[in-house]
């Protein structure tokens, strides 16, 4: 049987706080993490690193305090109710509570997954928001069930094998960019792709040129280009008329926005805007952040879409626009324009070496689409088994039957299918 608690009596709260910033010995060569929700608004359960470092003399003039691993952060402002899990002892801001699930009450783990569920049954009810701001007082007010530890343990095993499991895909994915990355670097910024003989062209003696427009040597035969020459860019406009939080048998085209979490997803249309393979750019927030969009989409405002003239391009494009400099789009003027993006130059390679660049990053990318694939249905089994587990509508030991219905779901909304 599980009891209803008020969260302040079965946790510990942990204040944040933040270093002088004017104060350059607290922050330069940090090696401290220090959170802010920026470095944990992404649905995932662990966070590992920070964006800013702080140096332990930050920590010790500071209300900054370290959270332990396993312990729990929530946001208090700006997107109030984001959680994670801590991978590693760091501090964090005055944002966010740090909580620690009082040991002889309840585990961390099953803590997690508890408020997880709790924010979302908040948001649903209150239509996306949480509360405006996260105090003290506010956790007087939450009441959360909680059985006793063996079974909050079985609850947080079941959970936490999904999400170990997205974990471990997110790795792989970012071995595989990682790959990619490096190759792009080996053949167009160090220009050592394969020459005739298979040799690396430049450190082998291949001819190189000189680029009035560059200011720089670029292989023999290679052209420099502009971004508004070769494709078709456009700004994103408002959200769509027909519109859906979550996918259905009408509105299966996916939104994205300018966040960087989930890929910017935003939610679902019925007809979509881009229909080829295309790389979006965030255009305010995090400026430049890119992404290649390998299916039919719809951006919306504060997103720019770039389109290659050609099929089978995108993915070099891809890369060349992350290496680039966005200049102007720092602390000037805090956001990127079509017409930024159109006047952007770069090496455009002889064709048979675009040819076989495609031909080895192409099924990387296939494979990495495969992957954030099976997250999606990984994710949506976690999200929809979570409020199960916990009010007891699904036992531990039904999860197999659980996710059979949740396949049979699928099929009859016509989840899955490839555009």
């Amino acid at each position: 049987m599980s009891r209803r608690v008020t969260l302040s009596s079965i946790i510990d709260i942990i204040s944040g706080g933040t270093p002088k910033t004017s104060i350059d010995k607290y922050w330069k060569n940090g090696n401290i993490g220090w959170l802010s929700v920026n470095d944990f608004n992404n649905d995932l359960r662990f966070v590992y690193d920070t964006e800013k470092k702080i140096t332990q003399l930050g920590v010790d003039n500071s209300n900054t305090k370290f959270l332990n691993e396993g312990d729990i952060i929530i946001s208090a402002r700006g997107t109030v109710g984001v959680l994670a899990q801590i991978g590693k002892p760091m501090c964090f801001n005055q944002s966010c509570f740090g909580l620690r699930g009082k040991k002889e009450i309840v585990g961390n783990d099953y803590l997690y997954y508890a408020l997880k569920n709790y924010v979302s049954n908040i948001k649903k009810r209150s239509q996306g928001s949480v509360f405006d701001t996260i105090n003290l007082a506010s956790f007087d007010l939450m009441e959360i069930d909680i059985p006793n530890l063996n079974k909050q343990q079985k609850i947080a095993s079941t959970l936490s094998t999904l999400d170990k499991k997205i974990e471990l895909n997110n790795q792989i994915n970012q071995k595989l960019e990682a790959i990619a990355k490096t190759l792009y670097d080996y053949w167009f910024v160090q220009f050592d792709f394969p020459d005739a003989e298979g040799k690396p062209y430049k450190s082998t003696g291949g001819k190189m040129v000189y680029s009035e427009e560059l200011k720089r040597e670029i292989p023999e035969g290679w052209e420099v280009k502009e971004l508004g020459d070769i494709s078709s860019i456009i700004a994103g406009g408002d959200k769509p008329k027909q519109f859906s939080d979550k996918k259905s048998k009408i509105c299966d085209i996916p939104i994205f926005s300018n966040s960087i979490t989930s890929d910017g997803l935003y939610g679902y249309t019925d007809k979509a805007r881009i229909i080829k393979q295309s790389i979006t750019i965030s255009a305010r927030g995090t400026i430049g952040y890119c992404v290649l969009r390998n299916t039919p989409f719809v951006p919306i405002i504060r997103l720019i879409s770039v389109t290659p003239n050609y099929d089978g391009e995108a993915e070099f494009f891809y890369h060349s626009i992350k290496n680039l400099v966005f200049e102007n789009s720092g602390s000037v003027q805090q956001q990127l324009t079509v017409p930024q993006i159109s006047t952007l130059k770069i090496i455009f390679p002889t064709t048979n070496i675009l040819e076989k660049f495609r031909k080895i990053i192409s099924p990387v990318t296939k494979k990495m689409v495969m992957i954030k694939k099976e997250n999606q249905k990984l994710t949506q089994l976690r999200d929809w088994l979570l409020p199960m587990l916990m009010n007891g509508q699904v036992k531990v030991g039904d999860v197999a039957y659980a996710y059979d219905e949740l396949m049979v779901a699928e099929a009859s909304v016509g989840y899955g299918r490839d555009k």
